[in-house]
């Protein structure tokens, strides 16, 4: 999906992770930088315990696979510039992961928790389209984070 980077994207941060009580899943809150808009975005608890690693700055004995990806780009002048949610279909939700590469922009397809990881790891900056979060699902989000008790999650543990 074609989007315009200065007039189509958001900018958004990791407010928490947080276990979905229904599922074996895990859900990353994302929020804007107003706290004005939030994007839910379920994931596999390997992926949440990940991001939850990153935020935490917790530095695992052995490197996981964000950690080596990060190594690797480190080692071979590869700068993360950003992450971006760009669609969602049937509540699946699809991003890209941008790099520069001697001189050169480069996209890559990534699931949203390894975009999520790898930016928190790199310290890059993670955004969504405004045509994603005019489809998220989710119906009226601050009734349903209220009911789960996140409406004002912590900084690490929505």
């Amino acid at each position: 999906m074609e989007y315009q980077e200065s007039v189509d994207l958001v900018r958004l941060k990791v407010h928490g992770v947080l276990p979905d009580p229904n599922t074996e899943t895990q859900i990353v809150i994302l929020r804007d930088e107003q706290n004005a808009d939030i994007l839910p975005i379920w994931v596999g608890t390997a992926e949440g315990n990940a991001i939850r690693l990153a935020l935490e700055g917790h530095v695992t004995p052995r490197p996981m696979s964000h950690d080596l990806i990060r190594s690797f780009a480190d080692h071979l002048n590869v700068k993360v510039s950003r992450v971006v949610v760009t669609d969602v279909k049937n509540n699946t939700y699809y991003a890209s992961i941008h790099f520069v590469a001697q001189g050169s922009e480069r996209i890559v397809d990534s699931r949203p928790s390894d975009a999520i990881a790898l930016a928190l790891r790199t310290n890059s900056p993670i955004y969504v389209t405004q045509d994603v979060l005019k489809r998220r699902g989710g119906g009226n989000l601050d009734a349903w984070l209220e009911k789960l008790g996140a409406k004002n999650p912590g900084k690490y543990q929505a």
